[in-house]
């Protein structure tokens, strides 16, 4: 099975679960609006949107969003959700984000996020964003942040035992370089997202035994045994760790 069937899967399981999942909390996309300080005038691109979390969120901010995705079933929800809420200003693509279906320069503002550790060629996925990007335009990359040079290749075989259609995160300098010669790098802010061990390994319908493996891995850790990467830690009798948020938001030279 290659990566996009791996994705298409493991989202297609997660589509009714996702949006009401802690990482679409509104503390989060708040931030992510103020930190963005749209205009109101862009045309808007979400690429790899999943539910079109940060889509729906900054529809009242810019002129209309489109949310791209590989998966059907979880754009479904994000029209649900959409409507719902009366959001007018946005439409709903299937598509291939390594393969954008726009002409260069046709987007003032291109967001992403939690998607790079889910492609095998990442830096093909930005250049994508960046190729659909008007010059002056911003691109925005919300994402993980690898753990710690020597913790990493633990970290991200724990992430793939949970859900196989992970890849690898990359570092904050390997997400910075991405920037490095066509932008105007104007945040770069790290941000601890609290996260439920249980709950994130039900979100991805994870199987039992797998998800007994990762407790033990996370409760040898608590216990000073191996490290894992993700510095879990008791909390009201259940493991929880801390993801690092990386947002990066550039402006296209």
């Amino acid at each position: 099975m290659n990566n996009y069937d791996k994705v298409k899967k493991s989202f297609g399981k997660q589509a009714e679960k996702f949006a009401a999942y802690h990482m679409s909390k509104v503390e989060y996309t708040d931030y992510l609006i103020g930190r963005i300080n749209a205009e109101g005038n862009e045309h808007t691109l979400e690429v790899a949107a999943g539910t079109c979390i940060c889509g729906r969120a900054l529809a009242p901010y810019v002129k209309d969003v489109i949310c791209l995705d590989l998966t059907e079933e979880m754009l479904e929800q994000g029209k649900k959700l959409a409507e719902k809420n009366h959001i007018q200003n946005i439409s709903f693509v299937i598509g291939n984000a390594m393969k954008l279906p726009y002409d260069d320069g046709s987007f003032d503002l291109v967001i992403t996020r939690l998607s790079l550790h889910h492609f095998t060629e990442p830096q093909k996925l930005f250049g994508e964003m960046q190729r659909v990007l008007k010059n002056g335009g911003k691109l925005v990359v919300w994402d993980m942040e690898a753990a710690a040079e020597e913790l990493r290749e633990s970290d991200d075989a724990i992430e793939k035992m949970r859900d196989d259609s992970h890849t690898r995160i990359l570092s904050r300098e390997e997400f910075v370089l991405l920037y490095q010669d066509e932008f105007d790098l104007q945040v770069k802010e790290t941000t601890l997202v609290p996260v439920n061990l249980q709950s994130w390994m039900e979100l991805t319908d994870t199987p039992v035994d797998i998800q007994k493996h990762i407790v033990e891995l996370m409760t040898a850790d608590i216990n000073g045994g191996v490290k894992t990467g993700f510095e879990p830690y008791w909390k009201e009798g259940q493991i929880w760790f801390d993801h690092r948020w990386l947002l990066l938001i550039g402006v296209k030279k």
